[in-house]
């Protein structure tokens, strides 16, 4: 049976007690820090805590709930006899009994061993009690020596009625929060907003659209969720946070479409998280509040950790990761803990959702991130589903860095009265990135990559390298280990989840100088170090390839995408001219005098022909032409 990752153990109240001892070993409460006996829960779920000067036996009538002479007590309320006591393991006292992490796995935030369990008031991974009394002591929430000051300067006994208070206190730092328009943005005259969204590429398009905002603070947040964003990084919003983050706050659905790196994470993640705050989620406590669906596990792991970053400190802010390809009994007993928000995908969400343990009657948030993939065949009618179970009254948003014409009919069907948003060209690659398209056949690409690997002026480690197929990938991995004796590693869907965490992992931190990936790393990840893509394979649609080519320029950062290009790539030629010869890119004369390309073009104008819309300014010169054409006949 699995060890579920919380700290709170609920008892019911008729539950049989018996007093337990426990040797505590601590130093005084002055001076360094010090090992901290903290407990579990009793059945009100009240946690106590004890610091002692000398080692003690320490004991509790649980009766009376009066401590023995002379010493503070720690009690634990004794299980029932039954097959869930057998077999769930004790919470760890301290942090020497947890073991180190393994890749992929929570690590706890003040020793960083293995965060086996939940801290239940900040929502961090720790991984002891020991941990998570020294983490909400440096919180500010543990109040610690405030309680062993109180009880050594009065000689008074701890009563139950004071930790709830203490919790309420905590509570109490959650307040209601509306958005209102900076009175600086207020000022500003309709031209000067016109202006600056047409120097940050800025095109809206819906009724009522509220005005970007300049900076953060025109926000107003929370203090704790300003301070975590500055924590975080994020001093100044990029172009797509100015706009959607002030219309999404005041609760309109939000169809957003921006280059890849640009910053479209965080512009949702701050309006989910604003509404999860809202004490009227209360009433839902089994329902998340805010829910985010991903195309793949990678993607949802990182969204969760810069959740974590942004809802720091902030009281009962709980996340539950629902993925595939992990274990589900941790992610079903998470569920249990009165989630805010949820990032899943699609398959796992549903998969759990039939078990009946998440309810969507609560949601009043949801983000489909990667709206063009999410909506597609593969992934819509799972996303449909799940839309269905969401009330009608939510909020959605739909953010991705191309949606194509069909993604946006569907979209305009699952929102209601949406503002849509483009920074930038609608559907073109990063301007950051520099694109090379190279006519390379077939026999030749593992030649020419080789060649720049070996090039000083193009080869930037870590390099990503896109292949279109599984055993593709894991064949150019031995190839490139093989001649150019490089650390290379391949990643693709047959790979176990941990795997996959930990080639990520050693792909963040430049453990490895090649990696070989199939369209698991193509999509929302923010790989900041890396500055070289390689698409070995042509991806199979011009999309893909501006999703692929963005992990190489991420937030502002310049970097390089080489393409190979054949005519086994033929039909994509006309979309290839369209969208790289903009950007001033050379492209291969191989494609430019191509005759499919020439047909192509002359295909495309004649379908503009066709679909010549009639108003009344061309009214006249489409009855010239037509009669034209009558007397030629």
């Amino acid at each position: 049976m699995f060890v579920p990752r919380s700290l709170k153990v609920k008892k019911t109240s008729d539950s049989p007690q018996v007093p337990k001892k426990c040797k505590v070993s601590v130093e005084g409460v002055e001076g360094t820090a010090d090992p901290i006996c903290p407990v579990t829960e009793t059945p009100n779920d009240i946690a106590e805590t004890c610091i002692q000067k000398d080692p003690v036996e320490i004991t509790v009538n649980t009766a009376t709930d009066k401590p023995t002479k002379g010493d503070i007590l720690c009690t634990e309320p004794e299980e029932p006899a039954g097959e869930d006591s057998q077999n769930e393991d004790p919470v760890k006292s301290f942090k020497k009994s947890q073991r180190w992490p393994e890749p992929g796995e929570p690590v706890c935030v003040m020793c960083g061993r293995y965060g086996e369990y939940i801290c239940d008031s900040t929502d961090n991974d720790v991984c002891s009690l020991e941990c998570k009394a020294s983490h909400l002591s440096s919180m500010g929430k543990g109040l610690v020596a405030d309680i062993l000051s109180r009880s050594q300067s009065t000689g008074d006994k701890l009563s139950q009625t004071t930790l709830p208070a203490m919790n309420n206190a905590v509570d109490g730092q959650e307040q209601e929060y509306s958005y209102k328009e900076d009175d600086f943005i207020s000022s500003l005259t309709e031209e000067q907003v016109q202006q600056v969204k047409r120097e940050l590429g800025i095109v809206t398009d819906g009724q009522d659209v509220f005005r970007p905002i300049i900076e953060f603070e025109h926000c107003r947040f929370p203090p704790v969720l300003s301070k975590n964003l500055s924590q975080a990084g994020y001093e100044a919003p990029t172009p797509i946070q100015m706009q959607m983050i002030p219309v999404a706050l005041i609760g309109r659905d939000v169809v957003a479409s921006a280059d890849t790196g640009s910053g479209k994470t965080v512009a949702f993640l701050l309006p989910v998280v604003i509404r999860a705050l809202e004490r009227k989620t209360r009433r839902t406590p089994s329902s998340p509040a805010g829910l985010i669906l991903t195309p793949t596990r990678e993607l949802a792991i990182q969204i969760e950790r810069q959740v974590k970053e942004l809802v720091m400190g902030l009281p009962n802010m709980r996340t539950a990761l629902l993925v595939g390809g992990m274990p589900m009994p941790p992610q079903l007993h998470r569920l249990k803990q009165s989630i805010k928000i949820i990032i899943a995908t699609p398959g796992r969400l549903l998969e759990i959702f039939k078990q009946k343990a998440v309810q969507l009657n609560g949601v009043k948030t949801v983000v489909v991130d990667e709206a063009d993939t999410m909506l597609k065949m593969g992934f819509q009618q799972q996303v449909l589903d799940i839309l269905e179970e969401v009330p009608k009254e939510r909020q959605t948003l739909l953010t991705s860095a191309t949606i194509p014409l069909a993604t946006e009919q569907l979209a305009a069907r699952l929102t209601q009265d949406p503002v849509r948003i483009t920074i930038g060209d609608k559907n073109q690659p990063c301007a950051d990135i520099r694109q090379i398209v190279l006519w390379v056949e077939e026999p030749s690409k593992k030649k020419k990559l080789f060649e720049i690997l070996s090039d000083r002026k193009l080869y930037q480690p870590p390099v990503v390298v896109f292949v279109d197929c599984k055993l593709g990938a894991d064949l150019l991995c031995e190839a490139v280990q093989k001649v150019m004796v490089l650390k290379t590693v391949a990643i693709h869907s047959d790979k176990t989840q941990h795997e996959r965490n930990r080639i990520l992992k050693g792909l963040l931190d430049g453990d490895f100088e090649v990696v070989i990936s199939t369209g698991v790393l193509g999509r929302g990840l923010d790989l900041v170090n890396v500055k070289l893509v390689v698409n070995f394979d042509m991806p199979s649609n011009m999309d893909e390839y501006v999703h692929q080519i963005g992990r190489a320029g991420r937030l502002g950062h310049r970097g390089t995408a080489i393409t190979f290009l054949n005519n086994n790539h033929k039909r994509l030629f006309l979309q290839v001219v369209n969208r790289v010869k903009p950007t001033g890119s050379q492209l291969p004369p191989q494609v430019l005098n191509s005759p499919y390309l020439v047909e192509q073009q002359r295909r495309e104008k004649r379908q503009r022909k066709e679909d010549t819309v009639v108003t009344k300014e061309n009214l006249l010169d489409i009855i010239r032409k037509h009669d034209r054409s009558t007397v030629r006949k």
